[in-house]
């Protein structure tokens, strides 16, 4: 009997796929916001016309490797909780 309760159905399979597919959609959202400010920085620090606003590039030049490794360790946490809710 133990080994019945143990075995997914159809629709708990589904559900653990879903959960997957949704976490990483959520790091390719970090990723996608990253790569915009990483873009964003270079082009206010490169421009002239934008010299005022240089620190601003600077920060978000700063910023971008941050939100990639929160994404990064977010993708991972999530994984681990997944896999270790369902391996039980």
């Amino acid at each position: 009997m133990a080994e019945e309760e143990k075995k997914l159905i159809t629709r708990d399979f589904l559900a653990i796929e879903r959960t997957r597919l949704a976490n990483e959609r959520t790091f390719l959202a970090y990723f996608r916001t990253a790569v915009v400010f990483l873009s964003a920085g270079f082009a206010i620090v490169q421009l002239d016309a934008l010299e005022e606003i240089h620190l601003v590039g600077w920060f978000l030049l700063c910023l971008s490797p941050v939100i990639l490794a929160v994404g990064g360790i977010r993708l991972v946490q999530v994984r681990r909780q997944i896999r270790k809710y369902y391996n039980e």
